[in-house]
């Protein structure tokens, strides 16, 4: 399938949402509590290519451990909110259950270093969401990318981190949306990232790389910022239509 860019596009691109799928949240939530059957689900694989992938909210401030176990290593502390404020989102990986029947499942961490894998108590989070879709920021061809399904909706030139402050590789995921930085500067949207600047980052509340747009399209694209990933305001517009918070994020090199 053609990739959708543009403004021009945007009602194609609602119209490439199915009825029950809303634009900024596919769900289809498990309760709380799940039995280990329910625990030991794994992404599966779709007709159309691709995979589905489900996340959590924290809701009680909870140690996330090197190991699935209470005995093992604590290598972060996870409170229910972001610093900026919105709910405090988990990428579930796997799942396992101890010798004491306790379910535990394998979290993306939104800490440093990046890429780290912890394991939680499924009771501290609340229920599934799944979601088909998967954005994928190439820092050499400087693209962002967003499949559903293993198929590609929307593609945009972007802006990405000077080799001195650089936008770090690996696997995230969308943390959350934001309306609250509107500006000039940031543009009328941006999405929070898991992932962390291990140098600098001009993203607010400490280090988050952030998706978000711009007031100088004319440097896109190209190497421009701290670390944050830039768009041209039209094409910002768009991929809010199309991001599910949550979504899985890999940047490539």
């Amino acid at each position: 399938m053609a990739a959708i860019t543009g403004v021009g596009a945007a009602a194609i691109a609602l119209a490439l949402l199915a009825p029950s799928e809303s634009p900024a949240r596919e769900e289809s939530p498990l309760p709380a509590a799940v039995s280990p059957a329910f625990a030991i689900l794994k992404p599966r694989p779709l007709r159309h290519g691709g995979h589905t992938s489900r996340w959590a909210d924290v809701l009680r401030p909870t140690l996330a451990h090197h190991g699935p176990s209470s005995s093992a290593q604590a290598i972060a502390t996870l409170s229910t909110q972001t610093p900026e404020g919105t709910t405090n989102i988990l990428l579930v990986l796997d799942s396992t259950t101890d010798a004491k029947g306790d379910v535990w499942v394998a979290v993306q961490l939104p800490v440093l270093p990046n890429n780290t894998v912890g394991w939680v108590p499924r009771r501290a989070l609340g229920g599934y969401t799944y979601l088909r879709t998967h954005l994928e920021i190439d820092l050499g061809k400087l693209t962002a990318t967003l499949e559903r399904d293993g198929r590609e909706i929307f593609r945009a030139p972007i802006g990405i981190g000077l080799p001195r402050w650089p936008t770090p590789t690996g696997s995230y995921y969308v943390r959350d949306r934001l309306t609250r930085y509107r500006s000039a500067f940031y543009g009328p949207v941006a999405f929070g990232t898991s992932a962390m600047s291990a140098v600098l980052t001009d993203w607010p509340a400490g280090g988050f790389i952030g998706i978000h747009g711009t007031d100088r399209p004319e440097l896109l694209p190209g190497r421009v910022s701290h670390g944050c990933i830039r768009l041209k305001n039209r094409d910002i517009i768009l991929l809010d239509r199309l991001l599910p918070v949550g979504t899985p994020i890999t940047i490539v090199g």
